[in-house]
């Protein structure tokens, strides 16, 4: 499986305030991201594969949302996580 406990673990410590810390808007987003990663090499070897690509897409929006979420709430913290996932370009 490409995501495991362990894996898990390792963003929550690297985004989150902690390994445990799974609520935090940054920790989500962070884990968001890695599995949009894994889903969009999945589509470029696989592209008819509708679930697949359905699926992304309700990542990619629940990442943007919590993206609007946290630029409304706090734009240093916001601008620290888009900065540390190299999101924008």
């Amino acid at each position: 499986m490409y995501l495991d406990a362990a894996k898990k673990q390792e963003i929550f410590g690297q985004y989150g305030k902690s390994n445990t810390d799974t609520g935090s808007p940054e920790a989500q987003i962070a884990l968001f991201s890695y599995r949009i990663t894994h889903l969009t090499e999945h589509m470029k070897s696989n592209k008819k594969d509708y679930s697949t690509q359905r699926s992304l897409k309700a990542l990619v929006g629940k990442r943007r949302r919590l993206l609007d979420y946290l630029k409304e709430i706090d734009i240093e913290r916001y601008r620290a996580i888009v900065k540390a996932l190299e999101l924008r370009k």
